[in-house]
């Protein structure tokens, strides 16, 4: 055994050192050959990596005050389909994979062989040469636009700051690089993504609009990084030595992770979020902002959730493919019957081509030269229409689809909406006032206040009809006080040292104010002065704009303390204690206030009808007045408040400040103590705001219902102002049902809110972007196909990659032609997605329009554009193709009379040009 174990391992050794040396052999003998390979494989690779693969998207560090070395994209949008070396090869290849084009090509080449040619070359390639030239020149003419307008938004100036120099320079937002810093003005278009650095605002606040991003109408606060928000000014940024880190490129926009640090001794390390962010195609709300540029180009969050733009062909052109290819059948099937009558001697594969060739008027070539130029006539009609001016056909190859649309799926804000709010009526309970009687709650605001001005007491003890008349001026006082204070608006004043008011409020004189302080002097001034507020929601904004209107204005807010200005012109000073932000889960809003002069420390929450019917103290009102407003199509918000002690405030502070600190369940611990306090709240007022819509949305919609189309409204806001809208648009009309689809997360819930909502009928569906995500996971069938039987949808919180999916899903489900039509960039994607784009171009900006198939100035020209001028143009090239058609197979049917008359001789009937057809 000892013998047999030793010749076992010095049986592995050589095993081991034969496999060894035949490794070394192998790696020594081609040396030189191996140097060749590499030098091949790395060529190979880099081409590979320049013209295949898609860019590889990195985390990247940043040196605050020094342009990036790194190569980045370029910062430009493009809409362009076409470059200069790509222009030839694609046109011809988009023309030529219709079997239509490629019958007519091979056509036309057989006539260079003298055998089997019937007339002369021009017969057959004059033809085609003139559609190709047409094409050709119609889609150079139409990316040499996109060209142009890409380049007027590229060449938009913004001002940077450069090491060195005193004053920014202007720069083009092309010629923007990853580490620059760049100011954004006020209502400018943020170009790049950028890191908040520093704003005009001491506290580093700054709001801007995502409408054209994620298609929320709310503002949105910003925030600059403390570190460089402390400097004293902009140009110190050059000389700290800080750095940024920043996550690779994302799609999503709700989200970022990134890092800034000191170096220069500070050692301060800042965590960034996206409150710390501006994304390209952000507005600039408030002020001015300086950042550092992150991402550029196509990394921008904008661009990666855009798609590529496509080129669409129309259904009726793929009809006529289809039906060339069974003409096609006809003309083969129809040569062979005269070479089996002719006899099958000689060289017949010759006779029957020459037969095919004969027999092709079937499919004359003149189909497409009469509809490229029936396309460029309708295109023509369209933008001559004095009916709906201003609209520009971008696209001249799909006039026809306008007039097979079956699904139109819209945007909400800037589309359907303006997004305007206008404050339209208060509830009291037992009165109701709207605009044609606000003047009456300015004479009870000025009674009450007049009153508490003077040190008396407005419930002073009176008889009749005094007494109610004086319980309804409280009642009318407490309602627009609660408005005026809960809320998270902030006045800003855009001139140095003046304040923000309306005209009629400037007018007054400075000594109708009864308190001098330094405050007062500062915000009241003899001259005329403008006001702007900010908040995170367009409402807030309205709902104090009205306040000011009937005499109760906002005129001072911070962090810590508010003020308002009664009618009298008194200034009652609030400090704010706590405040407790909207979200979605909770839908109600709450701040605690302590008033300055009187001690008084009140709790005031507003919310949304579902959530406050539970809070507020029984009454037998309020469910059925918030559903008159919404059915009238006014977005409810109830509003009540509670009277706190010193000590119940005390109380509740402590129990909320552990509940903050608490490590494990903080969220959950902390909405407890807050729900402690939102129990037997007093009642107040139902105040309803509407959101003006477009000028003629409403028949606008109907028309198009009518004439059965089925309308989707896709949006990125909140699920209740979509139900508003879709309520106050007729979207959903009166006689049908509304079913809000439940929050779905799991397979179980989606399958039993299915179930749930397939009981239903003739009912409009309401849906949430995450709940639609969950259920085209699992159940992607059957949610089309309940979704695609309903008469209306609207899907809130979607993304613009989702906006875009929904399309293409409703294209593979149903196989009906789809229209989309949008204002905003975040609609570009859907907008190319679905068969035919239509932008809006209006104050949001001229992306959406852009990018579009057909461009209008507003929503309520989509009728005349889609049932007339789409429906002529669909019902004109029908007629024209049938009538080609048709005469195309008259005339072959006489080429085969003249063919058998003459022994079946393959010789042409018509000659010279009578063969174009």
């Amino acid at each position: 055994e000892h013998i047999i174990n030793q010749n076992m391992d010095s049986s592995r050794i050589s095993v081991a050192d034969s496999a060894s040396t035949t490794t070394l052999v192998k790696e020594d003998i081609p040396l030189i050959p191996k140097q060749t390979d590499d030098l091949c494989s790395r060529c190979c690779s880099w081409l590979w990596r320049r013209c295949c693969r898609e860019r590889e998207l990195k985390s990247r560090t940043i040196v605050v005050g020094r342009t990036s070395t790194e190569k980045f994209p370029a910062n430009v949008i493009r809409n362009q389909k076409y470059n200069i070396i790509t222009f030839l090869p694609l046109v011809l290849f988009q023309q030529f994979k219709f079997f239509l084009n490629l019958y007519f090509l091979v056509m036309a080449t057989s006539q260079f062989i003298p055998d089997i040619r019937i007339g002369y070359l021009y017969t057959y390639w004059g033809p085609l040469s003139f559609v190709l030239t047409v094409t050709i020149f119609r889609e150079a003419v139409d990316d040499i636009r996109r060209h142009r307008r890409d380049k007027e938004v590229n060449g938009q100036k913004y001002r940077r700051l450069v090491r060195g120099k005193d004053t920014p320079e202007l720069v083009p937002s092309s010629k923007l690089r990853v580490g620059d810093l760049v100011i954004v003005e006020k209502d400018q278009r943020v170009p790049a993504d950028l890191v908040l650095l520093r704003t005009t605002e001491k506290t580093g606040a700054c709001f801007v609009r995502t409408d054209q991003l994620d298609g929320e109408t709310d503002w949105k606060l910003r925030l600059a990084v403390p570190a460089t928000q402390k400097l004293e000014s902009d140009l110190q940024l050059f000389d700290i030595k800080a750095s940024l880190f920043v996550e690779k490129p994302q799609r999503d926009i709700h989200s970022f992770i990134g890092t800034f640090t000191r170096h220069d001794g500070y050692g301060s390390e800042d965590s960034l979020d996206v409150e710390n962010t501006l994304w390209a195609n952000c507005v600039v709300a408030s002020g001015s902002a300086l950042g550092v540029v992150v991402y550029t180009g196509s990394e921008t969050r904008s661009v990666m959730n855009n798609s590529q733009p496509r080129s669409k062909v129309g259904l009726l052109d793929m009809e006529i493919n289809q039906l060339t290819k069974v003409l096609f059948g006809a003309v083969v099937g129809l040569a062979m019957v005269m070479m089996c009558l002719k006899g099958f001697s000689g060289p017949w594969y010759r006779y029957m081509f020459r037969f095919v060739l004969l027999f092709s008027y079937i499919i004359p070539i003149s189909l497409r030269v009469n509809l490229d130029m029936g396309k460029a006539f309708y295109s023509w009609s369209i933008q001559r229409d004095e009916e709906i001016t201003g609209t520009v056909v971008r696209s001249t190859t799909i006039p026809e689809e306008l007039g097979r649309i079956s699904y139109l799926l819209s945007d909400k804000t800037g589309t359907l909406t303006q997004n305007e709010m206008v404050f339209k009526k208060l509830h009291l309970g037992t009165v109701s006032y709207g605009t044609e009687t606000f003047d009456e709650v300015s004479s009870h605001l000025k009674t009450a206040y007049s009153q508490l001005s003077k040190h008396s007491m407005i419930t002073i003890p009176a008889t009749g009809g005094s007494k109610v008349r004086r319980s309804e001026v409280t009642r009318v006082q407490e309602a627009v006080k609660a408005v005026a204070l809960c809320h998270n608006v902030t006045p800003v004043y855009e001139e140095s040292e003046q304040s923000e008011s309306k005209k009629d409020d400037c007018d007054e004189s400075p000594g109708s104010i009864e308190s001098q302080t330094e405050a007062d002097q500062h915000y009241w001034q003899p001259r005329k002065q403008t006001c702007v507020y900010q908040a995170s929601s367009p409402d807030e904004v309205a709902l104090v704009k009205w306040t000011e209107e009937v005499g109760l204005a906002l005129v001072r807010r911070d962090l810590t303390s508010m003020q308002l200005r009664s009618p009298s012109g008194v200034i009652h000073s609030y400090t704010i204690m706590q405040i407790f932000p909207f979200t979605s889960e909770t839908k109600r809003m709450g701040i605690i206030l302590k008033e300055e002069h009187t001690g008084e420390i009140v709790f005031y929450l507003k919310g949304a009808d579902v959530v406050m019917s539970g809070i507020v103290q029984y009454n037998d009102w309020l469910e059925e007045e918030c559903g008159n407003m919404a059915r009238e199509g006014l977005r409810t918000l109830v509003v009540a408040k509670k009277t706190l002690t010193e000590e119940q405030y005390m109380d509740f502070e402590t129990r909320y400040n552990a509940a903050r600190m608490s490590v494990s369940d903080r969220v959950a611990r902390v909405a407890a103590v807050v729900e402690s306090l939102e129990r037997e709240m007093e009642l107040l007022c139902v105040t309803g705001v509407e959101d003006r819509l477009q000028d003629r949305v409403r028949p606008t919609l109907e028309l198009l219902r009518n004439a059965g189309i089925k309308i989707w409204m896709l949006t990125g806001d909140k699920l209740e102002t979509a139900t508003c809208i879709a309520k106050s648009s007729r979207l959903v009309s009166r006689t049908q049902g509304l079913h809000v689809f439940k929050s779905v997360v799991t397979r179980t819930d989606a399958h039993l809110e299915l179930n749930t909502f397939r009981k239903k009928q003739d009912c409009a569906l309401v849906i949430s972007g995450d709940s639609l995500e969950v259920c085209l996971q699992y159940y992607q069938h059957e949610f089309l196909e309940l979704a695609c039987g309903c008469p209306a949808v609207v899907c809130c919180r979607c993304s613009p990659t989702q906006k875009a999916e929904v399309v293409r899903l409703i294209q593979r489900h149903t196989g009906r032609r789809t229209a989309a039509v949008g204002d905003g960039g975040n609609d570009v994607s859907m907008i190319q997605a679905a068969d035919a784009g239509i932008g809006i171009a209006g104050r949001e900006g001229l992306q959406a329009s852009l990018a579009a198939d057909f461009s209008i100035p507003q929503f309520s020209h989509l009728a005349r554009l889609l049932l007339v001028h789409g429906r002529r143009s669909y019902k004109r090239s029908a007629s024209l193709s049938q009538f080609v058609i048709h005469r195309g197979l008259i005339i072959s049917t006489m080429q085969a009379v003249f063919s058998s008359v003459f022994y079946f001789s393959s010789v042409a009937l018509y000659q010279g040009f009578l063969m174009v057809g």
